[in-house]
């Protein structure tokens, strides 16, 4: 039999697969994202300490280092490959074309990642056992091994939005596919946040040390009020270049959600202005909880809808703008010897290419007509919409009753079908499987 290479399918209820990975996402950026934002103030704190002799640093650095080892080191590492784990569960063919386009370069961003990883015990460990000369190299190359991470991650993260250029597509080099257009808008984006996050997390630490040395935290409070505020700028410069730089399906995307989005950006951004001013002015405002709540406010408010975001304006595509978000390859991609695959599946059908169909299945029956649809329809819906009636994100169910089943199987086969829209995969069967799907649906949503 003639089959397709898709994967077994993963449905999360109620969720939908997507989601699972972006709520793991979300938690590992707080994280990750605070690690390396630390590892470049830590950089500047061991400096400031060398050069003027200030061993009242060091105590602050120990104590954050302390305090990112649980919150980033061990959050993070346990998040990170959670991330790879449920993607690779949601979005098989998409990790597959990941690995298959930056195998080295993945390889290369773990030696970097295990050296920050021992780099930062090495950091608190010898903080008072070596000389300061050397804690300050080693400083400065944990500081170079976390930005090498990020920098080469962003890469491989960037392509799954878009390669940004067609040049990879005949070459199928690893090269065209990191450096795509929006690669470094993208990694200066983080950076900035990452700087915001390192300021937010430092205001903790210098908070909860008041009551031992009252001047020494309002210093620390202020000079992380104004590390906030620049990595706060960096992040809202570079998010208005990086939005330049993306695809039409991402900007169609965007466009839909601009009011909300704009007004959700605008508050936080006045919100935090205010905290990080407060810092910087009366420092001694700045109280543990306070501290604590407006990093609880930025993960909640700021970067779940933001991952909620990037996840839904990749879509209809999964990595590389060649595979969609339901495993079909939706383009060729001669470089890599990458066919198109729907017009195999508008002339044969999921039923004959999917080699995970059971084979009772395969020929439809009036006996078996809601299972296929069933089946059919999470296969080809389920890593955008959850499909239950109170599904939480975009459940399909009420988008589609009031259609009817003839009406659904119009909207299937003429505009899903063709790829009229642009942040959905197109995906064309033949007419039996249009009336299972639709079928299944109308029982349903009724």
């Amino acid at each position: 039999m003639d089959l397709l290479g898709f994967y077994p399918l993963f449905y999360v209820p109620h969720f939908g697969s997507a989601w699972l990975m972006g709520l793991t996402g979300a938690i590992h950026i707080m994280a990750s994202h605070t690690s390396v934002g630390a590892a470049l103030l830590f950089a500047f704190l061991a400096y400031k300490a060398q050069k003027e002799n200030r061993t009242d640093l060091y105590d602050y650095m120990k104590r954050y280092g302390m305090f990112l080892l649980i919150f980033s080191y061990v959050i993070g590492s346990i998040t990170g490959p959670g991330i790879w784990y449920t993607a690779t569960a949601a979005s098989p063919r998409g990790i597959s074309a990941l690995i298959h386009n930056f195998v080295w370069v993945w390889a290369t961003e773990w030696v970097f990642f295990v050296y920050e990883v021992l780099g930062v015990f090495a950091l608190i460990y010898f903080i008072d056992k070596i000389d300061r000369k050397t804690h300050l190299k080693l400083t400065y190359t944990f500081a170079i091994a976390s930005v090498g991470t990020l920098a080469l991650i962003i890469g491989i993260i960037s392509f799954m939005m878009w390669p940004g250029t067609d040049a990879y597509y005949a070459t199928g080099s690893a090269s065209d596919a990191f450096f795509g257009i929006n690669t470094f808008p993208h990694m200066f984006l983080r950076i900035g946040f990452m700087i915001m996050m390192s300021g937010i997390i430092g205001m903790i630490i210098s908070s909860a040390m008041r009551k031992e040395n009252k001047a020494l935290s309002e210093e620390l409070t202020q000079k992380m009020g104004w590390v906030s505020l620049l990595g706060g700028f960096v992040t809202v410069f570079f998010f208005m270049w990086y939005v330049n730089t993306l695809p039409l399906n991402a900007l169609t995307l965007l466009g839909m959600q601009k009011d909300t989005i704009v007004m959700n950006r605008i508050i936080l951004a006045i919100l935090f202005s205010v905290y990080f001013s407060i810092a910087i002015i009366k420092p001694q405002w700045v109280t543990r909880t306070l501290a604590i709540t407006m990093m609880l406010v930025i993960g909640i408010v700021g970067v779940w809808p933001g991952e909620k975001l990037r996840e839904t304006m990749r879509k209809p595509w999964v990595a590389g703008q060649y595979v969609y978000s339901d495993q079909i390859i939706g383009r060729d991609v001669p470089g890599k010897g990458i066919k198109d695959e729907t017009g195999r599946l508008s002339e044969k059908g999921l039923l004959k290419l999917d080699p995970w169909i059971p084979d009772r299945l395969r020929t439809i029956t009036p006996e078996n007509k809601l299972e296929v649809g069933k089946l059919l329809t999470r296969i080809a819906c389920s890593n955008c919409h959850s499909l239950e009636k109170d599904g939480v994100y975009r459940p399909l169910m009420p988008l589609a009753g009031p259609m009817g089943e003839e009406g659904i199987k119009d909207y299937m086969k003429n505009v899903i079908g063709t790829g009229s829209i642009a942040y959905m995969p197109k995906i064309s069967l033949p007419d039996e499987e249009y009336d299972a799907m639709a079928a299944y649906i109308a029982s349903q949503a009724k």
